[in-house]
């Protein structure tokens, strides 16, 4: 049946939209489970014991827990510095055993009264969970950050003042901030300030080398892309392993220790 062009059909109108609706749905629906290919939670932290996390301390070997510092008490991971004389720059984090690529990393985290006043002013009711890391058996001996990216955590350290959590730090790294590259180490959130006791939860939302979404209590707080190796603060890294301008598809996961007593709990990850 032939149709001129200027023949108007309710029904048939009424047909297309519904047929575009449905196409619609169908492919908000497939562009959504590629994004989301798995949506079970994998835990992390089983709350007993540190099986599947690897340690590695500034001026020691990879493997080594100095001091007990990292320790499970009560269910959490705590960083716990009670068996430390000074500090002494033992910068350490606690990778996670595997790396990933694009995820949904989610935990809670609050800070405790303890701070080896020996270490930088900066690290005061201050931690991070760094991610996109370099491998822990990479890292060398007298290295003090991994080349990563960070998910600060900060609490409030003068009545009044903001102090925003869940910012981005970027050792060894670099990244692109409302679509340029921000040559700052630091990139405050907009999250609000809290108290040190508080327990915060967390959520960092990653896909590869294209987007990064921090998260505070549900509410987004910052957005940044394209990370990848370049930039300083990271020392004594062996050259072959920063290669500037090499995007970070993927890495390791890993608990900051710069000081700060602090508690981690409910860690889990889902791969997207």
């Amino acid at each position: 049946m032939k149709i001129s062009k200027n023949t108007y059909f309710p029904g048939f109108a009424l047909f297309c939209v519904m047929v575009f609706a449905v196409s619609c749905s169908q492919s908000a629906s497939v562009d959504s489970k590629s994004m989301e290919k798995n949506d079970e939670w994998l835990v992390l932290f089983n709350g007993e014991d540190l099986q599947g996390w690897i340690p590695k301390f500034h001026h020691h070997e990879v493997g080594e827990n100095y001091a007990n510092t990292f320790r499970v008490v009560d269910g959490v991971i705590q960083v716990n510095y009670d068996g430390y004389e000074q500090f002494e720059e033992r910068y350490g984090h606690l990778f996670y055993q595997k790396p990933f690529s694009s995820f949904h990393l989610t935990f809670e985290y609050r800070f405790t009264d303890q701070w080896m006043e020996d270490a930088p002013s900066y690290t005061f009711r201050n931690s991070g969970v760094m991610f996109h890391s370099q491998a822990p058996e990479t890292i060398l001996k007298e290295q003090d950050w991994p080349i990563s990216v960070e998910y600060q955590m900060l609490a409030e350290e003068t009545p009044g003042v903001s102090r925003p959590t869940g910012n981005m730090c970027s050792p060894g790294t670099e990244v692109f901030y409302r679509g340029e590259m921000d040559p700052r180490h630091c990139i405050n959130s907009s999250s609000p300030t809290f108290p040190w006791h508080e327990w915060v939860r967390a959520d960092l939302i990653v896909y590869g080398d294209s987007l990064v979404i921090h998260q505070v209590n549900g509410e987004t707080v910052l957005e940044y892309t394209k990370p990848q190796i370049g930039g300083g603060v990271a020392n004594r890294f062996d050259p072959a392993i920063k290669k500037d301008g090499t995007p970070l598809t993927e890495g390791y996961i890993g608990l900051q220790a710069e000081g700060q007593g602090v508690e981690f709990r409910d860690i889990r990850l889902r791969e997207l």
